[in-house]
């Protein structure tokens, strides 16, 4: 690919080849860009639905699908073949209808073979992403780790069932992703209330609070959930991220900042680590709302590098089974 200097069109991510979903033919690409554009399950500042514009944009480097990674010295787009198909055409103010439509974005996704990677959009969309792989790999064949302030299992959004808050529980009680692989990392503040938490705990959920990331330190805690997400018949895992798991010194950019969160430098490490240790099948990253970044965009980069991470982790352990 030619290069694309850095202030020309920033169309994909990365500069990926633009390929639209209906062209996709199996076997096209090992991993799928797609943007979520919803935050009409937000329950107090909006804009995530300029999310995945901000993510692709949030880059001072070319627009030319070359990214060597200084840390490893690889570059995941020499390894996979990476597009980008866009947002998703999702119905303002619908969000069932939306959901759906991208559970059937997603399930046709991972069943041409490539690994769906969502970019939100509020956290709504996970329910989406969830129901979608879980009908190409089969409800309960893989675990989910879901790094977060909070834990969205909510009972209900305002006597709906849909909102950043319920996505979790309603993969829980679909059958999408059984409990015990389900493993929450970073959850902090003074939601949820205890019926919900009592419920999780009757789920055999693991939960790894701030507080005991604190106490013991990050990597034990990614130890254990690692162990607690996977065995013998686990296909892989799902990666939900929420920037808010992140103190909002580091990412203001959210609709729902909680004080006292992990560090960028934290989040990147670990989700590379995980892709590195763990078969990824899916991955979203949620929750960016631009109106509240500031002139910086730092909450964006720190996102658009996230994903650069867990494709640098997917790297590794390709290169790793090969060898």
């Amino acid at each position: 690919m030619s290069d694309i200097w850095r202030f020309g069109a920033f169309n994909t991510y990365a500069g990926v080849p633009a390929v639209a979903l209906e062209d996709l033919g199996d076997g096209d690409a090992d991993v799928v860009i797609v943007g979520a554009p919803i935050d009409w399950g937000t329950t107090y500042r909006s804009g995530t639905r300029f999310g995945p514009k901000a993510i692709r944009e949030a880059d001072y480097l070319d627009s030319n699908a070359r990214r060597p990674h200084l840390p490893t010295g690889i570059d995941p787009f020499e390894h996979f073949r990476v597009v980008d198909i866009g947002d998703l055409a999702l119905p303002p103010g619908f969000t069932e209808k939306s959901l759906d439509r991208l559970a059937d974005a997603v399930a046709e996704i991972s069943a041409k073979g490539a690994i769906p990677i969502v970019l939100g959009g509020d956290h709504s969309i996970t329910y989406g992403n969830g129901t979608g792989l879980a009908r190409t790999h089969g409800a309960g064949s893989f675990g989910l780790v879901h790094f977060d302030a909070h834990a969205d299992t909510g009972t209900d959004h305002y006597g709906e069932l849909h909102g950043h808050g319920t996505p979790m529980r309603r993969l829980i009680e679909s059958g999408a992703v059984p409990g015990n692989r389900f493993v929450q990392i970073g959850l902090r503040g003074y939601w949820p209330n205890p019926d919900v938490v009592a419920w999780m705990g009757e789920q055999n959920m693991r939960t790894f609070l701030m507080s005991e990331i604190a106490e013991r330190g990050l990597r034990p805690v990614v130890d254990d959930a690692v162990q607690a997400c996977t065995d013998a018949e686990t296909k892989g895992i799902f990666i939900s991220v929420d920037v808010d798991v992140v103190d909002p010194g580091f990412a203001p950019g959210t609709g729902t900042p909680e004080p006292g969160g992990i560090t960028s430098r934290e989040l990147l490490d670990t989700v590379r680590r995980l892709a590195t240790e763990l078969p990824v099948l899916g991955v979203d990253i949620v929750e960016v709302s631009p109106p509240y970044d500031g002139p910086g965009q730092i909450t964006a980069f720190m996102a658009n590098r996230v994903v650069l991470e867990v494709l640098n982790g997917m790297a590794q352990r390709k290169l790793a089974n090969q060898g």
